[in-house]
């Protein structure tokens, strides 16, 4: 039976020393953590990786953990390819899972280059940001178990609209109890990245009415303070990655995002390296905002983090490091109202580095 037909009912407590993995020998972008309290075990969703789960494919992976220290190696949980009618079967990038009316649903996004959507940037860009665009998007599967096996709802689609170049959808449900998905509008497309939010059906697999715009990667204005006066740093890309809401205890409402900072190589244009991780905070707790940005919480290539609270309730925030060979990354951190403050690296856990 191949891995990713595992029920929840496979986890066993008696797992030898040597099918534990720890996090950095863990394959890891962007990941993402469910911590089942019924089974006190976390769950940890990350891309396919075929040189640790031994099954090939573009897809969603998950590793298993009592404690956040030793975890089993991962199974897979989603095979773009097994898909009806799947209207794409690359990519497999930055899978949640978010329990909802009793189910468990997965948004991962795929893309297809074969399917051509109109150049975005205009010619005063110039190259290399001349870039055709092809359809990328977020789609939802759905399960009845953590261990899947996941299975899209609608594979002739993202769940975005089709005509928008999107990724990194994740779900946010707002106090009338109406879902959402949060998504990161391509600077492919747009030249100045954007988030935007979309009205979700109760299903999660339809859209009700259009995007609503949040705000733009270059409202973080600290994106271009490494470049020295009378370097031109109005060129993309501007980038926004990695939306996940979480609602303080004073009400406003937190987004971590990830961007690119500038710097003075290629006039800010180079990505390789400044990957960081930031946040932004709607004060009045409405998901229209408006946004103030803050400043970057781990830079060194860090990013596309998520917060989750531990079973002894602690917050934790998780995040990938470096961007290529990633592996993740711990940090206990605090709210004092809506501020997030790191308190240190779980180095025990992560490795540190």
């Amino acid at each position: 039976m191949p891995p990713y037909r595992q029920t929840a009912a496979t986890y066993s407590v008696t797992v030898t020393e040597t099918d534990l993995m720890r996090l950095p020998d863990m394959p890891l972008h962007d990941p993402f953590i469910v911590a089942d309290d019924p089974t006190r075990t976390y769950y940890l969703y990350t891309s396919n990786d075929p040189s640790v789960s031994g099954t090939d494919g573009v897809g969603t992976m998950v590793y298993r953990s009592r404690d956040l220290r030793d975890w089993t190696r991962p199974v897979v949980v989603f095979l773009a390819a097994e898909q009806k009618d799947i209207w794409a079967t690359d990519g497999g990038w930055a899978p949640e899972v978010h329990a909802w009316d009793g189910r468990y649903y997965l948004f991962t996004t795929l893309h297809n280059q074969d399917k051509p959507l109109p150049v975005g940037p205009p010619d005063q860009w110039g190259s290399p940001f001349q870039l055709p665009n092809h359809m990328r998007g977020t789609i939802t599967a759905v399960s009845d178990s953590l261990l899947g096996p996941f299975t899209v709802v609608d594979g002739s689609r993202p769940t975005p609209p089709g005509h928008l170049m999107t990724l990194d959808g994740t779900l946010y449900v707002d106090p009338s109890g109406q879902p959402w998905m949060v998504y990161a509008h391509e600077w492919l497309q747009t030249v100045d990245g954007t988030m935007e939010a979309i009205r979700l059906a109760p299903d999660l697999c339809r859209t009700i009415g259009d995007p609503v715009f949040l705000f733009k990667a270059s409202d973080a204005s600290w994106i271009s303070e490494r470049i020295p006066g009378g370097v031109p740093n109005q060129l993309p890309p501007y980038v926004t990655d990695g939306p996940q809401l979480y609602r303080t205890p004073d009400g406003s409402l937190l987004m971590l995002w990830s961007t690119y900072e500038k710097n003075v190589a290629g006039q800010g244009t180079a990505l390789s390296g400044n990957y960081v991780q930031t946040y932004a905070v709607s004060p009045s707790g409405d998901i229209a905002g408006p946004w103030r940005q803050h400043r970057p919480l781990v830079r060194d290539d860090s990013g596309h983090g998520m917060l989750f609270r531990t079973f002894d309730g602690r917050l934790m925030m998780i995040l990938h490091r470096p961007f290529d060979d990633a592996r993740g990354k711990l940090y206990e951190v605090e709210l004092d109202g809506h501020e997030l403050r790191l308190l240190h690296q779980c180095t025990d856990l992560d490795g540190g580095g």
